[in-house]
Parts: structure tokens; sequence; C-alpha cells
């Protein structure tokens, strides 16, 4: 490893000192005063494949030798200037726009979610924007508009939103904040829930096999959150948030300007639920009693002269969950049999950084590095069991990027270093003598990668990447990936991935919802090192093409991806005897199958409407035989409208956001063998969600909004299964496939001083 990565380094070292550079600034002629600088210029040596582009200033970089004497620089909407060139002094040069015209006013709104025509990736940005069309209380909640991540309740009793892409839940998704993991291990059962959406600037949803750059751990997609930045957030926000369903919500910016190069910024979340509902009259709260308390304190540094950035990140969280009967009281029902209850308690701590320096000369070549830090505590029980769970994390990495020869061609490199150490107590209640069972260990990777991206800037691009790791539970491996956009022509776009994924499977963690039942557990004996069991390794394909058009004059675009993951091996969770849960090995097959077909289109200005079908084929070999993955709609409709009004000279305008869902049937876990009123349909009936809200907004300070959830009001008859005896062999709260509770309505308004 070490004379592969230092062998690559000579290379490069090698070809870089082979060949001179030659550097200039292109500026628009009309503007000399300011030399405002041309973005996105093309500038190649005149009968030569040898081009580069112009940053955000204007300059540029590219590789000279004396044969080169002819430069051409060329933009749209200006003139081709061909320059002669006589040495490698830097130049400053003019473009002349193509044709004068009079002044005209464009009025253009950006796309709250961007679909890339230009990289290799198949990758969606969804900003503020789009988070805005919901509540989006959290990060849980703020895919309900974007039709490629599904959002589903994962049991009758926690209100717990998780979510899924391309048939499979987000273990398999690598989650991270600003490219460093952060919802993994301990925090995968409520983790989505801890970062607030007003906290949110961006989200980056990768479909398929993700970048080596971010680890071994991705196996369906990656999904990437971007938070505000102290320096371009405004410099107070506020915003309120209430529903009927007695759910409080206040989260708070506040930003301050230390000198020219720091800012400093302190963000505050709270939550409140204390009201209990019971609308179903199953003797069990619909939603539980909650209080969560989030602080983030982030500081930035910015030195633009000398190409230094910088973040650090403090983070401190304490939520608490009571859920279970109405009648349950923890000071005297705890413990015993008298009524059935859970209380969560999550206390955790993050400390982060981030620190980048981009070249002043060679604006193409930086270096980043990055460091984390959490620690994780819930505390927990569900009736008469025990779960406990302390996850302490570390995270670093090193990386620079470059080009070789010219700026079509670059790549990056580095290394990443992850340590985790686990303590879960897994436990029952025998009477008031407490049985448990200690589960820990210690997991620690060192691994190296390197990627090379090649643009034309026309029609072909392609990202392939190899990273190999050394894990001390899992041995040590190579994770190749790859990614191809070809163009054939005009706003249509091509491509393909292909790419490995290996993870640890933390079965308790991941399905903290098994508790809340009567069901055995289950770990099926083999030689693996993490609770015996073997490590998940799968392979991810993909196949996408997405065709920009002009309807009558408005933009809209399609979308088809097909994406395939099969597994080598697999913790199968198998639900389908109701008496127990088990856990084992893959024996056999084991693949996932999604189909998307979307359709974006602007109707007239400010009026949009996306429209998207998915099919699914989940499909696993159980001990009883092979079959579709229970709980999964394999038939979803997906529609979301949207329109604005044009603001009046006040700022004012109305802005409403329908969005429409439709799932087909589902197959549920067998209860053949419970008693006859415990028993359950094979399948599930489709049934249709609809959710709505208008913004009012005022002025650029202040608005308000209101929404209702679930307005057709369906709910799951019967969610708990036993609920008449929740300490009987046959009590069950996992098998949900639908709403628990009707119709909520909720309000709210922002506020914010710029």
């Amino acid at each position: 490893m070490k004379k592969y990565i230092f062998s690559i380094c000579i290379l490069y070292t090698m070809f870089s000192f082979s060949q001179s550079t030659f550097r200039g600034m292109i500026m628009d002629k009309n503007n000399p005063k300011d030399n405002l600088g041309i973005y996105g210029a093309s500038v190649y040596w005149l009968n030569t494949n040898i081009g580069a582009t112009t940053n955000e200033k204007g300059w540029f970089t590219i590789p000279y030798n004396k044969e080169h004497k002819k430069l051409v620089v060329s933009f749209v909407g200006y003139k081709t200037d061909t320059i002669v060139i006589d040495g490698i002094k830097p130049i400053h040069h003019f473009l002349k726009e193509e044709n004068v015209l009079e002044e005209v006013s464009i009025n253009s709104k950006k796309q709250a979610t961007q679909k890339s025509y230009l990289q290799a990736q198949n990758l969606i940005t969804v900003n503020s924007e789009e988070l805005l069309k919901a509540a989006c209380c959290n990060l849980a909640e703020s895919f309900e508009t974007n039709p490629s991540i599904d959002v589903n309740f994962s049991d009758a009793l926690t209100g717990t939103k998780q979510i899924q892409m391309l048939g499979l839940t987000s273990p398999y998704l690598l989650i991270t904040q600003e490219n460093i993991p952060s919802i993994r291990g301990a925090s995968q059962a409520f983790g989505l829930t801890f970062t607030p959406g007003t906290w949110v600037e961006s989200i980056q949803i990768t479909k398929g096999a993700g970048s080596v750059v971010n680890g071994f751990e991705s196996i369906s997609g990656q999904i990437n959150a971007e938070l505000v930045k102290p320096y371009s957030d405004n410099k107070f926000f506020i915003n309120a948030y209430g529903t009927l369903m007695g759910r409080l919500e206040l989260n708070s910016h506040y930003n301050q300007k230390v000198n020219d190069k720091w800012q400093t910024g302190l963000y505050v979340h709270a939550d409140h639920r204390g009201k209990k509902f019971d609308t179903n009259e199953d003797g069990f709260l619909d939603n539980p009693l909650s209080n969560q308390i989030n602080l983030m304190n982030r500081w930035q540094y910015t030195d633009p002269e000398k190409g230094w950035v910088s973040f650090t990140n403090l983070r401190y969280l304490n939520d608490t969950k009571q859920l279970g009967q109405v009648d349950f009281i923890p000071e005297l029902d705890k413990g015993t049999t008298n009524a059935w209850g859970s209380e969560i308690t999550t206390k955790r701590f993050e400390v982060s950084t981030k620190l980048g320096y981009v070249f002043p000369e060679l604006p193409f070549q930086s270096f980043g590095f990055q460091m984390s830090y959490s620690n994780h505590n819930q505390e927990s029980y569900f009736g008469l069991r025990d779960y406990d769970i302390k996850h302490q994390s570390f995270y670093s990495s090193l990386l620079f990027s470059s080009i070789i020869g010219d700026t079509r061609h670059k790549f990056k490199t580095g290394l990443n270093f992850m340590y985790d150490d686990y303590d879960e107590l897994v436990g029952n209640y025998n009477g008031l003598v407490s049985v448990a069972n200690n589960y820990g260990r210690s997991e620690n990777a060192i691994g190296a990668f390197f990627e090379y991206a090649y643009d034309n800037s026309d029609d072909i691009s392609i990202t392939a990447g190899v990273r190999v790791d050394r894990h001390n539970l899992l041995g040590t491996f190579l994770t190749p990936r790859l990614h191809v956009r070809y163009t054939p022509w005009e706003k249509g776009v091509l491509r393909g991935s292909i790419g490995r994924g290996k993870r640890s499977a933390n079965i308790f963690a991941e399905n903290q919802q098994m508790f809340a039942s009567s069901r055995r557990i289950n770990i099926g004996s083999s030689d693996g090192e993490i609770y015996g069991l073997n490590p998940e390794v799968a392979w991810n394909y993909g196949f996408s093409f997405l065709q920009g058009y002009k309807l009558f004059g408005r933009k809209g675009d399609v979308t088809l991806d097909f994406y395939q993951t099969s597994f080598d091996n697999q913790v199968v969770v198998d639900w389908e005897n109701p008496q127990e849960i088990s856990f084992y090995n893959l024996e056999g097959r084991s693949v996932a199958n999604s189909v998307q077909l979307e359709v974006n289109q602007n109707i007239i200005p400010y009026f949009n409407i996306r429209v998207a079908y998915k099919i699914y084929d989940v499909t696993t070999d159980y001990k009883k035989g092979n079959l579709t993955k229970p709980l999964q709609a394999e038939n979803r409709f997906f529609t979301n409208v949207s329109y604005e009004t044009l603001e009046n000279n006040k700022g004012a305008k109305w802005k409403f956001d329908v969005t429409y869902n439709w799932l087909g049937k589902q197959r549920l876990p067998s209860t053949q063998s419970n008693p006859l009123q415990y028993q359950l349909p094979k399948y599930a009936k489709s049934y249709n969600l609809l959710n709505a809200q208008i913004t009012k907004v005022f002025s650029k300070r202040f608005e308000v909004y209101a929404g209702a959830e679930n307005i057709t009001n369906y709910k799951q008859k019967n969610p708990i299964i036993g609920n008449d005896n929740p300490f009987g062999a046959n009590f069950d709260t996992t098998i949900v496939y639908a709403p628990i509770f009707g119709s909520n309505y909720y309000t709210g308004f922002r506020f914010k001083i710029n």
C-alpha cells in the first residue's frame, strides 16, 4: 500500500514538473473599471485539444510549452479572440460582446430541485426553497416532496420516520453532513430527527454507488446535508411551529461577524410534545410524549486572498421520549406489568472541523482535512426489556486534488481513518430479576483512495475510483466504483454506474422497533466477528437517462432510472415467524431492483408539476423460501404541484404546494401461527396520502405558513397486535404499513433579519 501511494506521488511529481503552466485572467470589456472576471470561458491552444475553463474570478491555468503560440478564448455571447503568446508572463484579456443590445431585464427563478446534466454521478440537489414546501421540522421530514426517497413510519409507537432509497432502508445509504459520515451506528434509528430542517442549506442525493472519497460503506447511494453557513446565513432567524396534535417547535439562528475573516453562529432547536392522543382508542399513545433541546455553535474562517477556509462545529443534544399505554406512569409502572410503557433518553455530543486550502496560483489544486468526534449515549427500556447503547466515533480524512496535464483530467487522493467503540446492553426482566447480555466491540479502519475524473465539458465525463481499507474485523479489501456520463445530443444525458460496498450491520441499533414486541431474538451462529455474523457486501449497478426539453416554450425534463443491488452477503432480518425475529447470514440470493420514471414540467410562470412512478422488486432467500420484502409497496405514484404568485412592490406573495402519494399493496410478515384474532391478511391494501401547505410572504423578513398532512385521513386499522394484552405472547408494534393517526394540521411563522 505504501509503495502504491508513493509511486503515484512520484509519477505525478515527475509529470507536473516536466512542463510549464501559463495563466491569465479573462474579463468583460464593458466592466474594465471593476475588472469583472468571466466565469466559465473556454481557453485552448490553437490546433490542440489542450484546454481549460476560467474559474469564478475569471482566472485560468493551462499547460504550456514553447510550441504553443496562439491562445483561443471563447464564451457564449462574446466574440471569440485569438491571442498571440510569446512567453509565460500572465495575461489580462478583455472579451467584447458579440452584439450590443438595448438593456433587457430577465427574471429567472432558480429551480428548487436541480438535476445535473454535467456530472458523471446521478446527482440531485435539493435547496432550501424545496425544503420549505413542507413543514420540514427535521432531516427525516425533508424528503416529503422528493420522489427518489421513500418516507415510512418505523413502528406504531415512536412516531419516527425512516427513509428508503432504491428499495433499501437507510443503513444501506451513506448519510453525511458536509461530507463527514454522520448518521451511522447508534444513531441509525433516530439520527435523522436530530438535525433540524432549518439548519439545512441544501441536500445532495446520489443514486447508486457513491464516491470512494467518502468511504466504503455506501451501497445504495449517498445523502449529504450541507448546513447553513455563518457567513451567508441571516444575521437573525426564528421559526416557530405548532400542530393540533400537540407538537411545538422553535428554531433560532444568530450569526455574528467577529472580524473580516471570522464569523460565528449559534443555532438553537427545541421541541415539545406534551399532550396525550389516542385517536384509534387502542389504549396506546399515537405519538410519544417528547422533549428535545439541540444546540450548535458554528465557526467559519475565510481568507480568500491566501486560499484558506475552515469550519468548526460544536453540537449538544438531549432527547427524551415516553411511549406506550396512555395510563403508563414511569415513576409507578416502570419494570412492572401494571401498564406497558417505554422511555428513550439520548444524549449526544459532537465536534467537527474542516480545513481547506486552494493554491492561489493554481486554483484547480487544493487540499482538505476533516475530523469529527461524537459521543452517543442512549438509555432505554421497552416494557420489560432494556436496551442501552454507548457509541464513541472518531473520523478523519486528508484529501489532495489537482489535475493531470490539463483541467479535463482531475484526480483526488487521500487517506481516511475511522474508529468506533460500541457498548450495548440487551436485557429482559424475569419477574424483578434482570437477565442481560452485553455486546461490546471496537472497530477501526484505515484506508487510502484514488479517484480519477475526465470531463471534456462537452459529451463525456468519467469518474473512476478505487480504495483499499484495512479493517480490524472485516479484513483488508478493495472498493472499486465507476460512473460514466455520455451526452449524445442536446440536453440528453445517459449515465451508468457500478460499485461495491461493505458494512457491518448493527442489528440492535438498526432494528430497535423489535424491542416493542414479545418476539424472541435469535441470532444465527457463524464465525463472524460482529454478533457472530459476517459483514454485508453488495454490488450496485445502475443506468439513468435524463432528457431536458421545452414544451410550448416551457422547460421540462424526463428521467428514467434503473438500479439493481445484488448482495454477496446480507444479514437477513427475518420477521416471518410472529413469535420471533431472526438475524442470520444470507444463504442464496438477495436482490433489490428499482425502476423510476419522473417528469418535471413548468406549466406557466411559477407553476410547476412533478410526477413520478416507481416499481420495486426486492426479494430475499429466507429460511422458508424466496420472498418479497415485507412492508414494501411494489408500486408507488407521486405528484407534487407548486405555484407562486409574483411579488408586489412590498415583496409580498403567496406560495401553494400540494403533494399526493399512492402506495400499492404491500406484503405483510406472516402471522398465520398467531391466534385467529391476532392474524393479519397476507397483503395490505393500497392507499392514498395527500399533503398541502400555503405560505403567505408578507415581506423579505416575515412569512406565515399553514398546512395539513394526511388530508384524506387514512389510518391503519389495529396497528398494534395484541394491544389488549401487551405482556402476552402476541404483542407486536412492528407491522406498520400506513399512518397510525389521521389528519394533522399545523401552522408557523418565519422571521429573519439579514
